[in-house]
């Protein structure tokens, strides 16, 4: 428990923390889109569509986060016959494994908001795309709000798996400081202080846009 030889170290674990931002906002966006449209495939009336949005979320929810990033990165290449990057190795397997939790949370709000609202805006003769955007969407992201937000820190938390195919995020610094010195814990005891201050910094964020959504109501 010595951190003395390690505090030189401590900026360069620090740096990691672009790194992780970086990954966890993109697949953040990707998951975010990705869920939407997943979601209204599951309500929709077309079969074809409401099949392949419940057997992909089966699929991304059923099977480890790990795996999936493995077989983007190691296993994809070997179809496509080109090397992909570790970093949108990682974009790509968070941003899908999300958007299958991102599409039920969204869906439950969806068919949360009162079926009333939906058959008054048809019989106005609002176009459904139009109605999805301006009446049911905004409605219920105000529902699922803590849901998502419970999500992304939890995708944050999460995006320390990239170091194992060596992204050079806060974890896979942290293990390399640990290398280099043959003592681990400090440098692991540091990212972990680190993840706890993002987790709880998203935490705050996301109270301050309930509140906010409360005071629009």
């Amino acid at each position: 428990m010595d951190f003395g030889p390690i505090m030189p170290s401590v900026p360069y674990i620090v740096k990691g923390i672009g790194v992780t931002i970086q990954i966890v906002a993109v697949s953040i966006a990707l998951g975010f889109v990705l869920g939407i449209i997943l979601s209204l495939f599951k309500i929709s009336r077309i079969g074809i569509l409401q099949w392949f949005g419940d057997a992909y979320t089966s699929v991304f929810r059923g099977t480890p986060l790990i795996l999936q990033l493995f077989i983007i990165y190691y296993g994809l290449p070997q179809l496509i016959d080109y090397q992909i990057s570790s970093f949108l190795a990682a974009v790509l397997a968070f941003g899908f494994n999300s958007g299958a939790y991102v599409s039920e949370i969204i869906r439950a709000g969806i068919e949360a908001v009162d079926k009333g609202q939906r058959e008054a805006a048809m019989a106005l003769g609002v176009p459904y795309g139009q109605m999805m955007k301006d009446i049911i969407l905004p409605q219920a992201m105000k529902n699922i709000l803590p849901a998502l937000m419970n999500e992304f820190i939890t995708l944050t938390k999460e995006s320390a798996l990239v170091s194992v195919i060596g992204v050079t995020d806060i974890m896979r610094r942290s293990y390399i400081v640990g290398g280099d010195h043959y003592s681990f814990l400090p440098p692991m005891l540091i990212a972990g202080v680190i993840y706890y201050i993002m987790v709880m910094g998203l935490t705050l964020l996301g109270k301050k846009f309930e509140r906010r959504m409360k005071r629009s109501d």
